[in-house]
């Protein structure tokens, strides 16, 4: 990536690096490359890159292939459930179609419930996710992990070996190094850029099937954006907000427009797609490789854990580096593990960190749009 290029060219080629990853796919596929497609933040990307497997997160972020999941599943059920299967049901997403396994997680009964469907047209591989991270479940956690790489190894007939996966550790360490170093620009105050372009860069690179180059396109863009900033070329100073809850992306982006198109700028989020699955390194100098990864990956603080302390650390450490003025818990409608531990969130940023806090509850429809608008301004006006 070159230095001299505009700004705004670079975030909106992140921003359509899903869509470019469409051909991209099926050019992998040609070229005899496996394809391992998964929808959570709890899958261990590195067993399958030590193989040579090319890994892809999955459709689940529009509302287009609702109606055909509805057929299926019921119509109360959490949008992202049923965007993920009726992807999958109707063959509209590419990712989907050419992965040779789908990697799925029991992080909820709704999920469990939909891989048992989906696993009558796929090869399914279910993780067993302990929703606890006490030692023994780090056990379990762990032989899953094996169990994951033992059955990659049989169904592709390859060996995996320690040194493969502890390559595989190393380059998705240097890509969490670079995109934290990305998102901290947002220490910042005021601001560099909005929190919609940081969010096109976290979202789009996780479409970026060659994990070894995005250091150095993701180092590229962090020079040029302080470059610019140290030339003072800067937002103004707005209401520092922090977005918190359910995966945020594709048609849930209209929470991050209703904050910065009401007077608010994200400087971090800590869904999924932010700092929660950038934060944490494996440990490289841990000699149990699997042991690693499984503490790397159990560690992350989903509200599917209980108790959750992970989260809360989390959250109030980038309260607090971030000098967050207010935070805005999204939840999707029917996500029952959000939902409930909303009311411990509120308590946290309230009561701990002093601070004011709004739930907004959506679902993947555009209709919801101008309440999002009119609740989210009277939060930041507040402010």
């Amino acid at each position: 990536m070159e230095l001299i290029r505009d700004l705004p060219e670079v975030f909106e080629e992140f921003a359509e690096q899903r869509k470019n990853s469409f051909l991209g796919v099926k050019k992998l596929k040609e070229q005899g490359v496996p394809i391992v497609g998964a929808y959570c933040t709890y899958f261990p990307q590195e067993i399958a890159m030590a193989m040579g497997a090319a890994t892809v997160g999955l459709c689940s972020t529009s509302d287009e292939t609702i109606p055909d999941a509805e057929r299926d599943l019921p119509k109360n059920l959490c949008p992202l459930i049923k965007s993920s299967y009726g992807f999958a049901k109707t063959e509209k997403c590419p990712f989907f179609y050419f992965s040779d396994v789908v990697v799925g997680e029991t992080t909820c009964d709704g999920k469990k419930k939909m891989y048992e469907y989906m696993s009558r047209f796929k090869d399914v591989f279910i993780m067993e996710l302990p929703n606890t991270q006490r030692p023994e479940a780090l056990q379990l956690w762990k032989g899953e992990i094996i169990r994951f790489k033992e059955y990659l190894e049989e169904k592709f007939d390859v060996t995996i070996t320690e040194e493969d996966i502890r390559e595989a550790i190393r380059v998705n360490n240097a890509g969490r190094r670079s995109l934290k170093q990305l998102y901290e620009v947002m220490l910042n105050d005021p601001v560099p850029i909005t929190g919609h372009d940081l969010f096109k860069v976290l979202y789009g690179s996780t479409f970026k099937f060659d994990r070894k180059a995005i250091p150095e396109e993701v180092d590229a863009l962090v020079e040029k954006i302080k470059k610019e900033y140290a030339e003072g070329k800067m937002l103004e100073k707005k209401p520092r907000i922090l977005i918190t809850g359910c995966p945020v992306g594709g048609a849930t982006e209209k929470v991050i427009d209703a904050v910065e198109n009401n007077g608010g700028v994200v400087v971090t989020f800590e869904n999924c797609s932010g700092a929660k699955s950038i934060d944490k390194l494996v440990d490289e100098e841990e000699p149990d490789v699997y042991e690693a990864l499984a503490r790397r990956y159990l560690n992350i603080g989903c509200s599917v854990m209980t108790p959750n302390p992970n989260r809360l650390e989390l959250l109030g450490r980038l309260i607090d580096e971030y000098k967050v003025d207010g935070v805005v818990e999204m939840t999707l409608q029917a996500c029952h593990t959000y939902n409930v531990e909303s009311f411990d969130i509120r308590r946290f940023v309230n009561e701990e960190k002093g601070i004011p806090y709004i739930n907004v509850e959506t679902d993947y429809s555009q209709a919801d749009i101008g309440q999002l608008n009119t609740r989210i301004a009277a939060f930041i006006e507040m402010l």
